[in-house]
């Protein structure tokens, strides 16, 4: 059963270790650096089928980190920010271990699919059972093989199909431990939520391993902006834990947002986009205009409240009810902060470029 809250390790006092490291029947030594492949299933043919896992363990003991990438099968990004972060910017651990799993859900991927093949949802899944579904069979070895081992974890993740996402941190801030992981890795905005259950953060957390998660992007790509935010994160958790030498990079501003709204079309249409995200808009604000097929405007999408564009779609069409932004609801006090702190930032801070980098796929108007 999951510990009580007041039970859970503290982010500053990670698990001792003194039992050896052990992942897919391989012990890592001290000073060792493996790439181990994870059995846990079959295809139909009877083929094994296992996952990647890349283990770098100092001499010195310390945090054990876990880095896990394409729980959705379609979620892209994950793979390039730890292609860059292991072979363009390796780092050099001065004590602890990081566990990387840079695609979870291998058969999602080979199938361009957010799912498994048994078309569950691995990131409903946690911690999973060995009696399960192949899904839960999946997220059971993931769990007790690398997350149980672990004292803390990033998990990449990318807007749902045909949306993008402005990038953020999502944790349950209420954990200390998860709070100082999500105010380390240095996003702009952390939204604070406990996450769905049987997610991967809410299992580990309740578990006690203080786990965030990077929303940002889209599916099906490896956007640069967002490979280099998540690479310059997850240096600032390691440097912060002590795990690597250097001083974490902050943002220039950051926000913790306890509210979020969904802003859903009424009428199908084609979309006319007055938003883009990571913009700031007010409250009764025009975010997008909806016209008939002879191009005749029929009504217009507002903001609900003054905030920030979270994430939005990126379809140029919209049936009832569909969604069309997602915008993170800021009080006038904290609204009128962040603009002169958004005026105030360099243009060349990566969240300032990302803005025009996920806009590519939409015409404002």
């Amino acid at each position: 059963m999951p510990r009580k809250h007041s039970e859970r390790r503290t982010a500053a006092t990670p698990r001792q270790r003194s039992r050896g490291l052990v992942i897919a029947g391989e012990r890592i030594r001290p000073g060792e650096t493996r790439e181990l492949h994870l059995r846990f299933g079959a295809t139909y043919l009877g083929s094994p089928v296992s996952i990647p896992v890349y283990v770098m363990r100092a001499r010195k003991d310390g945090p054990r980190v876990f880095i896990m990438g394409v729980i959705h099968g379609d979620e892209l990004n994950g793979i390039g920010i730890v292609r860059e972060l292991l072979y363009d910017k390796p780092p050099k651990l001065l004590k602890g271990a990081l566990i990387i799993i840079p695609v979870a859900n291998i058969q999602g991927l080979e199938r361009h699919s957010r799912y498994m093949p048994d078309r569950r949802d691995l990131n409903r899944s946690f911690p999973g059972s060995p009696n399960g579904s192949l899904t839960r069979r999946l997220a059971h070895e993931i769990f007790t093989e690398v997350v149980a081992q672990c004292d803390y974890g990033i998990d990449f993740h990318s807007a749902a199909v045909r949306r993008t996402n402005y990038p953020n941190v999502r944790a349950s801030m209420r954990d200390p431990g998860a709070k100082r992981l999500a105010k380390a890795f240095g996003c702009e905005l952390i939204v604070s939520s406990r996450g769905p259950r049987g997610s991967l953060r809410r299992a580990a957390v309740e578990a006690g391993v203080p786990t965030i998660i990077l929303e940002a992007g889209e599916v099906w790509k490896i956007e640069p902006g967002v490979v280099e935010i998540g690479v310059r994160g997850c240096l600032n958790v390691l440097q912060s834990l002590g795990m690597i030498a250097g001083d974490p990079e902050p943002p220039s501003f950051q926000l913790s947002i306890s509210k979020t709204i969904w802003v859903r079309s009424e009428l199908g249409g084609l979309l006319g986009f007055h938003a883009r995200p990571g913009q700031l808009v007010h409250k009764n604000q025009g975010l997008a205009t909806i016209y008939n097929i002879f191009g005749r405007e029929q009504t217009s999408l507002i903001s609900p409240a003054d905030g920030i564009v979270l994430g939005m779609t990126t379809m140029p069409m919209v049936n009832p009810g569909g969604i069309v932004y997602h915008i993170a609801a800021l009080s006038q006090r904290t609204f009128e902060e962040t603009q002169r702190k958004m005026a105030a930032r360099s243009d060349s801070s990566p969240y300032a470029r990302i803005q025009d980098d996920l806009a590519t796929n939409i015409t404002l108007r």
